[in-house]
């Protein structure tokens, strides 16, 4: 009879644990966020149940490097922007100064001394503080760095150490949250070019354990914390505990996935793989405006798609090849077949958006017999023998860089031109297209800062030859403008000297400008709080789930 008891009581028992463990089970499924068919957003977004927010964000490509200071590309700086802040930032779609991770700051009435007051309690991802010291830290380790290295340093502060163009006199801490930098001369950008992605402060114990692995691994103060990288696939960065800002980050993970085709990525947001996309084709917007269960998103514009002639390569060495090269392509036919309305034919190498815009040069017609022509009065009247370089992925500037490219293709060969479309991976083809290797080039730019001076001394000025001026033109007449543009404060008088500055580049001719373009993004439906920022770099501390 008591064996009997017993049974009994272990029989009851187990049928309680049975009934718990499946509550168990029930509880933990789709608790790691993995977009099965759509239901882990709407399971990320119940508060209640203590679920982790994920968002899954598609993009076309992936990240160069982590180390914000060592790259250019915008897939780098779309991660490296939530894991590092800098010391002011940009407005929420607009290009204004804010505080960051300076509450406020002085300038000096010649505009050689900036004082910065820092924010207190902010501390690394790695635990260690961020304080005045920290900051001397990043600025010594950025400028005794070389352009090969450090490629918007150089662009932004004229160079290194103690060479003569490098606008940074010295960064002193003069007390625990006290930081002033003295510079050699005024340089009316210099908030702006604090503000950029670059600059983002990383933790100078992880960076000087770390060395030029520091992108393997970054650290800084920003919401989200690096976590892994899957190199080609995809990048995760989670909430960090310890943020600054109370009740930031609102989601706690964020997974960065490389999807190079758009069409395939627009899919993957439809099926339910991802929540964001990047990078969406004009063809798709109606659609996408026409889906209940999605959500278009404008980039506001400020960038410029455009064919860069390595000046240094013949017969682009000669500036009337380059003129044939404008009048040859049919840039309007571009924007006509590939951004359905979503872009203008470029004329200058800067957006009309930017302040100093010279809106009084006429852009090159479309006209394939003065090419010819000016083609003959270089000695090429039977054309010539060239490669043309195509983006291996999609970019917010050029959806399609291997259709335009074709497009491109055969406009040349109409004028005897016989171009072959060559391209190679992303990272690969931006180093060796910075090395000067490409006869012609697609590239494009998404201004960092709202500035003249991001895109004209940045891009097409002698000083950042091997940087960002992929190009390799070099006009003295030009540089001597645009120094005295960064020097001159009265804001007037700077639009004069960009304005003086289009003209000589327009004349010179080292690119084919060919669209400003207003980028595409679409997510889910219950998406909030995401803003598209100008610059292409988007903060996603306030992105949730309704």
């Amino acid at each position: 009879m008591r064996n009997k008891k017993i049974w009994s009581f272990l029989l009851f028992f187990g049928l309680i644990a049975m009934l718990f463990l499946a509550a168990c089970n029930s509880d933990d499924e789709g608790s790691e966020g993995t977009n099965d068919e759509g239901n882990d957003s709407e399971e990320a977004t119940n508060e209640d149940s203590g679920e982790p927010k994920v968002l899954i964000f598609g993009r076309g490509g992936d990240s160069v490097n982590l180390d914000p200071i060592s790259v250019t590309d915008g897939e780098s700086f779309k991660v490296t922007q939530n894991v590092f802040e800098t010391l002011v930032n940009f407005g929420e779609q607009d290009t204004t100064i804010n505080p960051g991770l300076a509450h406020d700051w002085e300038v000096s009435e010649d505009g050689l001394t900036y004082t910065f007051l820092l924010e207190e309690g902010v501390k690394f991802h790695d635990g260690t503080d961020f304080n005045a010291e920290a900051v001397v830290a990043n600025f010594e380790r950025w400028a005794s760095g070389t352009a090969d290295k450090y490629y918007y340093y150089k662009s932004m502060f004229g160079g290194f150490g103690d060479e003569e163009g490098h606008v940074i006199e010295s960064v002193t801490a003069d007390d625990d949250y006290t930081v002033t930098f003295t510079l050699k001369r005024p340089q009316a950008p210099f908030l702006k070019n604090i503000a950029m992605s670059p600059f983002g402060m990383g933790s100078p114990t992880a960076f000087e354990a770390a060395g030029d692995s520091f992108g393997d691994n970054p650290v800084g103060t920003g919401p989200f914390k690096f976590v892994e990288w899957k190199r080609n696939d995809s990048i995760t960065i989670e909430k960090f505990e310890d943020y600054w800002q109370e009740g930031l980050p609102k989601l706690d993970r964020v997974v960065f996935r490389a999807i190079p085709d758009n069409s395939t990525r627009l899919n993957a947001l439809l099926t339910g793989e991802i929540d964001l996309a990047d990078g969406v084709n004009p063809t798709d917007a109606g659609s996408i405006e026409g889906d209940s269960a999605l959500q278009l998103f404008e980039r506001p514009s400020m960038n410029i798609g455009y064919l860069g002639l390595t000046n240094t390569r013949p017969p682009f060495d000669n500036v009337l090849v380059r003129q044939a090269m404008n009048h040859a392509i049919d840039r309007q036919a571009i924007v006509d077949a590939f951004f359905e309305g979503r872009a203008e034919v470029a004329v200058n190498p800067m957006p009309p958006s930017i302040s100093g815009y010279n809106d009084q040069i006429e852009g090159y017609a479309y006209d394939p017999e003065r090419a010819k022509e000016l083609l003959a009065e270089a000695g090429l009247p039977d054309g010539f023998e060239m490669e043309l370089w195509a983006m291996p992925v999609p970019r917010p500037y050029m959806p399609d860089g291997m259709k335009v490219a074709e497009v491109m293709q055969k406009n040349l060969a109409d004028v005897g031109i016989t171009a072959e479309i060559v391209s190679f991976e992303w990272a690969t083809y931006l180093e060796k297209a910075r090395n000067g290797e490409a006869d012609a080039f697609m590239l494009g730019w998404t201004g960092d800062n709202g500035d003249a001076d991001n895109f004209l001394y940045v891009l097409l000025d002698g000083d950042n030859i091997g940087s960002n001026n992929y190009t390799y033109y070099d006009n003295e007449e030009l540089h001597d403008l645009l120094i005295a543009a960064q020097s001159e404060v009265d804001e007037n008088k700077r639009n004069e000297l960009y304005m003086q500055a289009q003209e000589i580049i327009h004349e010179d001719a080292p690119w084919v400008p060919l669209a400003h373009s207003t980028p595409l993004l679409a997510g889910k439906a219950e998406l909030t709080g995401f803003l598209p920022h100008p610059t292409g770099s988007d903060k996603l501390h306030n992105v949730d789930f309704e």
